[in-house]
């Protein structure tokens, strides 16, 4: 890794009241990991949300704790507030650099398909993301997938047409479609959808209809 992204924390003592902690900027985390004794904390959230923006859950992070000697680490869940989007807890995964791992890495698609570009195709990304097992130091940010291989209709990008990088396994079924590209429709079949719409929206209007009352005829 040529740059190591970095975070400091501090112990948050038992009892302390967590929206204190996160009104004063900051947000309640845990870390744990294989023969550590999870351990509770707490960091500045400006702080994190920058960190996590740019390791995603699958880049580490050199994580200090009180200014002691940094610990590789991977984001394993995050808490958000449904209404202001900012981050109120953290579970930090302290990991063994001798050990392999199982992560997820998210799919960066670059280039262009011929068959969007010139034959006016769809393109469909069935997949954004894949688990792969591999070091900690040599897990991929993202993995590239070139949408150049699309040339015609019949072409499809699977899991198994990924080039990984040295020490990385993927973990799943290697016919599994991560992208593909489907031909315009006609007009024909435009007309036919349209058609089936309309018939929908007839069918809905009918059962959603009150049935009419008979009219009661008034005696002279």
């Amino acid at each position: 890794m040529s740059d190591i992204i970095t975070l400091k924390a501090t112990v948050r003592e038992a009892g302390h009241k967590l929206q204190t902690l996160r009104n004063g900027g900051s947000i309640p985390a845990t870390l744990f990991g294989r023969g550590i004794d999870p351990k509770n904390i707490a960091l500045e959230s400006r702080d994190f949300a920058r960190a996590f923006k740019i390791a995603g859950e699958n880049t580490i992070i050199a994580l200090s704790v009180d200014g002691g000697k940094p610990v590789n680490v991977l984001v394993k869940e995050t808490q958000m507030h449904p209404l202001t989007n900012r981050y109120t807890h953290a579970d930090f995964f302290q990991v063994r650099m001798d050990e392999a791992i199982e992560a997820t890495v998210p799919f960066a698609f670059v280039g262009v398909s011929p068959a969007v570009a010139e034959l006016g195709g769809v393109l469909i990304k069935a997949s954004d993301e894949v688990d792969v097992t591999a070091l900690p130091a040599d897990l991929p940010h993202t993995l590239e997938i070139d949408l150049g291989l699309l040339k015609t209709f019949d072409d499809v990008i699977k899991v198994g047409d990924i080039v990984l990088p040295k020490g990385v396994t993927i973990e799943g079924d290697a016919d599994t479609v991560i992208a593909l590209v489907e031909a315009p429709r006609t007009e024909a079949q435009m007309a036919e959808l349209d058609e089936k719409v309309e018939a929908d929206v007839t069918k809905v209007e009918k059962a959603g209809k009150p049935a009419e009352e008979p009219v009661e005829e008034v005696k002279k």
